[in-house]
């Protein structure tokens, strides 16, 4: 995942100009254009790059299975009877049907609907229909392999419990994928302990894909978008925090925060939205308790192309983008424990997902600037977002106790536009 090997991806097409020669501008066009879409599913969701795909505890047994998706394609996601974990394309090799259509399931084998084509839980075909005819007529040619007919096999890898699938063979394992300092961040929710599903929430948003990302790379908007946040010091823009982005690409990032006292509000004239006196019948959905060596209380890490791994005080979560066409994509979300918590702290997190998902205290506030951006940003493709807060660099400067920047957006875009256009465009 080098610079040369983005710019020897590239080519060039006939799409509008970049406004600038930095990323401190975002042209709207790339949030609308049908083609430019089409491009990213092929070189982003079905490149070189990683997609979370679930977590091996929802494949509790010999035989499970579970649907998933990668860019707009289906993938089935199975334990097969020596344990071992694949991701197979969810489409027939006989006539390209759906193979499975529930979300979750258990099974010996994978049955396509259609002609009953048969699969191994690693793929591979194992049973055709009238292989040989029927009463000495018909059936498939002498040479047909079975072997040459499997479901199509995706790279797989397994950290710790969490599951990742790519396309591409060539793609780089996760801990050089992620870099040294983000992978150790990653292995700090992600220690060896076996994980636990709380539950799930997924919603269909109007708005392109990369609007999201672009708000989980924003801390710039939470102290202010957010009244639940800030009226219960959840996270403010005067807390402890650090901004930090995988040096080589840009493309991943942390943004992490240390929550202050909520009785201090010292340094907070000028969030507007804060509400001092706001209280809840029931305080302890804003009482989490410390669980980590360190202090950090918010800790998001974005990792390319469309996943975020939040811990949010005690909740832990997984946000997964799955783009529905250029002006649309669902949000899949992935609420976990450990397996050693006490009925407690999972008592604990489960309070705390009301923070987030479709209706959460907090979430609901994004889900609805999501469509006012989409609404004004479609109609608009010659106009240009302006991100320049903090600089106009795409790295962030080396006092990590400035969270007030844009630099994790403008990180992304530079690594996006390579990939998308070339070294320049």
């Amino acid at each position: 995942m080098t610079r040369n090997f983005l710019r020897s991806q590239a080519t060039e097409e006939d799409f509008p100009e970049w406004p600038t020669e930095d990323c401190s501008r975002i042209p709207n066009w790339i949030y609308s254009n049908e083609t430019l879409y089409r491009r990213e599913m092929e070189r982003i969701f079905y490149g070189p790059f990683w997609t979370f795909v679930g977590l091996e505890s929802e494949l509790p047994t010999l035989g499970s299975w579970k649907l998933a998706d990668i860019g707009e394609k289906s993938v089935i996601v199975t334990r097969d009877e020596d344990g071992v974990i694949h991701v197979l394309l969810n489409a027939c090799a006989h006539r390209g049907a759906q193979v499975c259509q529930k979300k979750f399931g258990k099974s010996d084998d994978l049955t396509c609907p259609y002609h009953q084509w048969s699969y191994k839980l690693n793929g591979e075909l194992m049973g055709v229909p009238f292989l040989r005819g029927l009463k000495g007529k018909g059936g498939f040619p002498s040479d047909f392999d079975l072997k040459q007919h499997g479901l199509q096999t995706l790279k797989v890898e397994v950290v710790n419990g969490v599951i990742f699938a790519s396309f591409k063979n060539n793609t780089l394992p996760l801990s050089d994928y992620l870099g040294e300092e983000l992978h150790k961040r990653f292995l700090r929710v992600f220690d060896g302990r076996k994980l636990k599903v709380l539950g799930h929430h997924r919603q269909l948003i109007k708005g392109n894909w990369k609007l999201y990302q672009d708000n989980l790379k924003d801390p710039y908007h939470a102290t202010l978008l957010h009244v639940f946040l800030i009226s219960f010091g959840l996270y403010r823009a005067d807390q402890k925090g650090e901004l930090l982005q995988d040096p080589r690409t840009l493309a991943h990032n942390i943004t992490s925060s240390i929550a202050n006292d909520p009785k201090d509000t010292k340094g907070t004239e000028d969030m507007t939205r804060l509400s001092s006196d706001f209280k809840l019948n029931d305080m302890r959905i804003v009482a989490p308790v410390k669980e980590y060596a360190d202090d950090i209380t918010i800790q998001n890490l974005t990792m390319f192309p469309a996943l975020t791994i939040q811990q949010q005080q005690n909740s832990l979560q997984f946000r997964n983008v799955i783009p529905r066409g250029p002006g649309q994509f669902e949000l899949s979300w992935t609420y976990f424990g450990y397996e050693s918590d006490t009925p407690e702290m999972t008592q604990r997190r489960v309070r705390l997902a009301n923070l987030t998902g479709p209706a959460g205290l907090v979430s609901i506030d994004d889900t609805e600037v999501f469509e006012f951006s989409n609404a004004a940003i479609t109609p608009n493709p010659d106009r240009n977002c302006v991100v320049e807060l903090g600089g106009r660099n795409p790295t962030p400067p080396q006092d990590f106790g400035n969270m007030v920047s844009e630099s994790p957006i403008r990180g992304f875009y530079d690594f996006y536009r390579k990939l998308m256009f070339g070294a320049s465009q």
